[in-house]
């Protein structure tokens, strides 16, 4: 086993640690244990060293024996602006989706798959990758290790504003509950409770926070626990709270309509929300 002990971090730059990654004799475990140092000199070479382990017949959804990540994961996770290098991820990234990389698998330490790791990574780059090779469920897939949220969640709480406008654009649902209860847009770390040296992220929080309410359905914007269950009032008695009754006649954009007493209709009201009504009225009524 090759030793590591007169470095403080591995830097591919040096040398002797290129010696070291390029020896046939670095086992792939000891290459994984390279990929695990979390500082920009490792990081940013991210492609250089997932080369090596695929090298030495690594096969692209084989695991690193301590953290159970594959190298998509670290691929994912070294997209990380700053400390590591969206460029060179990508390259990785590409590469292992090419040669078959499973975008679905998750981490057993973490629970996180790969869309997961961008997403908290605020990574927008290898989402759209990501998600061009993924089947569709994979979009609002959750993560227990986040109150069972999705991507969408984990971005929103990590204020990651430019992985939140990526998911959205690609359909990310922004309705969609945690075990706790949350959308989104509810995860977002409220800028009240920042200190004025965090000025920055309390105004990126305010941002991040309208555009995911912007984004839910007119018809979702009420708060869960206030939505009324019409389900067992009739028909008439819908219309009767609208203040309308069957034959009334409508103004919808300046348009005349009849409203139709046909059983499909009464079926319609008893289904929807007030809020919605005017929705299905256009949906189900005949222009005269």
């Amino acid at each position: 086993m090759l030793l590591f002990a007169a470095f403080t971090f591995f830097d591919p730059n040096d040398p002797a640690c290129q010696e070291i990654l390029t020896d046939p004799r670095t086992t792939i475990p000891e290459l994984f244990a390279i990929i695990r140092q979390w500082v920009p000199q490792v990081q940013h070479k991210i492609d250089v060293i997932g080369n090596e382990i695929l090298k030495r017949g690594c096969h692209v959804n084989d695991r690193d024996g301590l953290t159970d990540m594959t190298l998509l994961h670290y691929s994912c996770k070294a997209g990380a602006h700053g400390v590591g290098d969206p460029a060179a991820a990508l390259r990785l990234t590409s590469q292992l989706i090419l040669l078959g990389a499973d975008v679905s698998l998750r981490s057993r330490w973490t629970n996180m798959n790969a869309l997961h790791y961008a997403a908290y990574f605020d990574v927008p780059e290898l989402i759209r990758v990501l998600l061009k090779a993924s089947k569709p469920r994979v979009l609002n897939s959750t993560c227990s290790d986040f109150h069972y949220g999705t991507a969408l969640h984990i971005a929103a709480s990590n204020l990651c504003l430019s992985a939140v406008k990526c998911l959205l654009e690609h359909g990310a649902n922004p309705t969609v509950r945690n075990d706790k209860g949350q959308v989104p847009a509810e995860v977002v770390p409220d800028p009240m409770d920042m200190s004025l040296d965090k000025a920055e992220a309390a105004m990126v929080a305010k941002d991040l926070k309208q555009l995911l309410q912007d984004a839910v359905p007119l018809s979702c914007n009420l708060p869960k626990a206030t939505l009324p269950n019409y389900d067992n009032i009739p028909g008439n008695l819908m219309l009767a709270a609208l203040g309308l009754k069957l034959g009334d006649r409508v103004v919808l954009d300046d348009m005349k309509a009849r409203l139709h007493c046909d059983n499909y209709l009464v079926l319609v009201l008893k289904q929807f929300m007030i809020g919605s009504f005017v929705a299905t009225v256009i949906m189900s009524i005949i222009i005269q």
